[in-house]
């Protein structure tokens, strides 16, 4: 038996409060693949919050 944690999947929403983007920005990005996302239903979208981490990569300084 796996001990993996279930994903927390978050609404459009959510995750563009937390990436200071709007919404329709969250749609581009699932559509070009920067994040990852489930379709439940015909209409209802959930990002996987991990990848919001994945697309926030710290920056380095030179």
């Amino acid at each position: 038996m796996s001990t993996t944690p279930a994903p927390e999947w978050l609404t459009l929403r959510d995750t563009a409060e937390r990436l200071s983007i709007s919404e329709k920005s969250v749609r581009r990005w699932i559509a070009d693949g920067r994040l990852k996302a489930v379709r439940i239903g015909p209409r209802l979208l959930r990002v996987d919050a991990d990848s919001i981490l994945a697309v926030a990569e710290p920056l380095t300084v030179a």
